[in-house]
């Protein structure tokens, strides 16, 4: 046993050789545990598309819930390097018994997957794990760009890698309004942990600060800088929603998380669901409409 086994128990743990189908369950059944929403938006792409995007989703949730099992700073880091030196290597066919990490080494090699957007969503990620507020707008969407623009955007070259370019940009305002919507859904958890993903801009000029937003109840300027939040996301989404019509339907599984995030919007905006509070539900039910709805006919031109 190595240094760093003995050392570091939160790296992965490789174990003995499954075989290629045991692993692709194993990694279907990690998002459907974990990321139940790109579970199902994974299920309306093509059979032979679908391990790929479920190795990707898997890997997405293993980065995103680092700080959740992993309360230290400086190991969620090693476990970012790890993740970082792994797809960097050029051994794509050498699988080390981890079967999220097998699987996306091999949809990274199979789809011409570009390695430096893998890369630059790990160094998104270390803001993850700090208490650092947000410093401003530009830097927020910089880091949604780097983390759920740039995942929309690697399903799109699995699903469709001709007509994928054509619309990075939508991507970009895609994964900024899906991210934004997470971030108010998770607020709750959030302030809890000391964090704040509100650009202190935003915070600034609806008269409050990081500090005092993670404090307390927020105090006076919490709910404003809330509906400020609201209207960036919504600001996001509305240029996805011109854009959208014009998505093959080959392109559509990686964008459908889009139909709930403007769901969650419009019930945020309701007096009666803010996010400070924690209200903020949709019923798998109608989670699954608005999917299967846009599944089948897209988004209708604006």
């Amino acid at each position: 046993m190595s240094f760093w086994r003995k050392t570091a128990p939160w790296l992965p743990r490789s174990s003995p050789s499954i075989d290629m189908a045991q692993n692709a369950e194993i990694v279907m059944d990690a998002v459907r545990a974990a990321d139940h929403d790109r579970y199902v938006t994974a299920l309306y792409a093509p059979a032979d598309k679908r391990d790929a995007l479920f190795s990707l989703y898997a890997f997405n949730a293993e980065i995103a819930g680092i700080r959740d099992r992993i309360h230290e700073a400086l190991p969620g880091e090693v476990r970012l390097q790890w993740w970082r030196d792994l797809i960097a290597a050029d051994n794509d066919d050498a699988g080390i018994g981890h079967p999220v990490a097998d699987a996306l080494k091999v949809t990274i090699s199979a789809h011409r997957l570009p390695k430096l957007a893998f890369d630059n969503m790990l160094e998104a990620r270390i803001f993850d794990l700090y208490d650092d507020p947000m410093p401003s707008r530009t830097d927020l969407e910089g880091y949604c760009g780097e983390t759920a623009a740039a995942l929309i955007q690697l399903a799109a070259m699995v699903l469709d890698p001709v007509e994928a370019p054509r619309f990075a940009e939508l991507a970009g305002r895609a994964g900024c309004a899906q991210a934004m919507t997470g971030l108010l859904l998770l607020l709750p958890l959030h302030r809890r942990r000391g964090q704040c993903f509100i650009p202190a801009d935003i915070l600034a000029a609806a008269g409050s600060s990081p500090e005092e937003f993670v404090a307390g109840d927020g105090g006076a300027g919490a709910q404003r800088a809330v509906a400020a939040m609201i209207a960036l996301a919504r600001e996001h989404l509305s240029a996805f929603e011109r854009g959208a019509a014009g998505l093959p339907a080959s392109l559509r599984p990686a964008f459908l998380p889009l139909a709930l995030s403007q769901a969650y919007l419009g019930k945020m905006e309701g007096s009666r669901h803010s996010p400070l509070d924690g209200l903020v539900r949709l019923s798998a039910l109608r989670r699954h409409w608005l999917l299967l709805r846009r599944a089948s006919m897209g988004w209708p031109a604006l």
